[in-house]
């Protein structure tokens, strides 16, 4: 029932940014003048609407995106000199030019989206974008300002029993050679809470790590808070080889073999709780996020050929790898029906609004790419209109009329070909060969 539910949640969440896109759009577009006749959440049979004005609001039954209808987003076959249509790519630009010219209303040639300026035009295509960036914003900075962001802490999950070695398996139990850990020695126990070492507050995990690494071998105070009450006590670290870790990264040798390191080691691990941050932090997370989304799609083919390469033959599905609308639904259930200790229902609202942000990221990125259907198309082929222009006015040379982005329409039936069959691939091997969560 649980998993249900998350999906249901990620659902109702995909839609509403939706329709929060769409609205980016239109605002923008009224507040120009255009007329606005449709207003739509889905795709498919409608199954509800209201018309409000001058705009039909609904919403359709297949909920993978949504639209709203710009009256003459085209422009007409009189506004750029009624080109032939002698080819079969010819007649496509002349249907969809006439079909745009049929929306517009008689006197009302003004309030045509391709009369816009292309500073206008340019606001209305991205207005959808960055609505999806806010929205991710705004989800980033509630989870990471409001519920806080998974760190290690100074209370302890674990004590270790003994020293083991450097690169040998953390998870195998003490042998009698063994040299026991300070920590246990000291009558550390987990659900200790570090409050002070060597002298010294302590606030922080990284913080703690950095004094017992720095004390050596020598004896020092520690302080713990249990049960509510403190306890005082002596630890004398051993010296320990350590891996190196850089970035949380461990760092290796050309062979593959860990650079170590002698330093202070008691054997305790820290547990892990969620830890609010400033709003400051914000916008450096974002920006992060927003540049490995980026670098996913610049490499978009690349990654689709693994994924094909995944499904359809025996090479392993990558983690980093992309996703259907299957993939992220798997990935909302699982978080709403995970039991793992310490996963309560803070964690699964700030996992799930963190998916939503990260969809919305993908969106605004995604819708960049610039070509037709997408929104980027719309912008490079309102750039080239206005780089046409001021071209013509440098040279003096007669207004050279609006770009027929009619003539556009064949490439968008071709992209739109491309997207379907990489969303059924992507479907495919979400089925076949899934990622889950761990």
């Amino acid at each position: 029932m649980a998993y249900l539910l998350g999906v249901v949640v990620l659902v109702l969440g995909v839609l509403v940014s939706i329709g929060l896109h769409e609205i980016g759009h239109m605002v923008p577009a009224k507040r120009f003048g255009v007329r606005v006749s449709q207003y739509m959440v889905g795709f498919g049979p409608t199954l509800w609407s209201r018309t409000k004005g001058e705009t039909e609001y609904g919403l359709k039954a297949i909920p993978l995106g949504g639209y709203v209808r710009l009256v003459g987003m085209y422009p007409t076959a009189e506004a750029v000199g009624d080109p032939p249509a002698r080819t079969t790519f010819g007649k496509i630009a002349a249907q969809a030019r006439e079909a745009s010219a049929q929306e517009i209303l008689p006197g009302e040639d003004h309030r045509a989206f391709y009369r816009l300026s292309t500073p206008k035009k340019v606001v209305v295509m991205l207005g959808g974008p960055f609505m999806n960036l806010l929205i991710a914003i705004v989800l980033l900075t509630v989870v990471i300002s409001g519920f806080g962001v998974a760190a290690s802490s100074t209370t302890l999950s674990a004590v270790s029993q003994c020293v083991i070695p450097a690169g040998a398996d953390a998870s195998r139990e003490c042998g009698t050679g063994d040299e026991p850990a300070p920590g246990a020695a000291a009558g550390l126990q987990p659900g200790d809470t570090v409050i002070a070492y060597d002298g010294v507050e302590v606030t922080g995990w990284d913080q703690l790590s950095a004094l017992i690494q720095q004390t050596g071998d020598r004896t020092v105070p520690i302080v713990v808070e249990r049960d509510g009450d403190e306890v005082a006590t002596t630890v004398t670290p051993v010296v320990a080889e350590r891996p190196v870790y850089e970035d949380g990264v461990a760092v290796t040798e050309p062979d593959g073999s860990p650079v170590t390191h002698e330093v202070g080691f008691l054997g305790i691990s820290p547990s892990t709780e969620l830890q609010t941050q400033p709003v400051s932090t914000v916008p450096g997370v974002v920006g992060n996020a927003v540049a490995q989304t980026l670098g996913v799609v610049v490499t978009l083919p690349a990654r689709v050929a693994d994924v094909a390469q995944s499904a359809f033959g025996s090479a392993e599905r990558d983690e980093s790898t992309i996703i259907s609308v299957v993939g992220v639904g798997r990935f909302a259930g699982e978080i709403a029906s995970a039991d793992a200790e310490g996963f309560g229902t803070v964690e699964r609202v700030a996992s799930m609004l963190t998916l939503l942000a990260s969809l919305n990221i993908a969106l605004f990125a995604f819708n960049l790419i610039p070509l037709l259907p997408l929104d980027g198309g719309h912008v490079v082929g309102a750039l080239w209109e206005g780089a046409r222009r001021q071209i013509a006015r440098l040279r003096r040379r007669a207004h050279p009329g609006p770009f027929d982005t009619a003539r556009l329409v064949p490439l968008a039936y071709g992209v739109f070909v491309l997207l379907a069959g990489m969303g059924a691939l992507l479907i495919y091997a979400d089925v076949v060969n899934p990622v889950t969560l761990g």
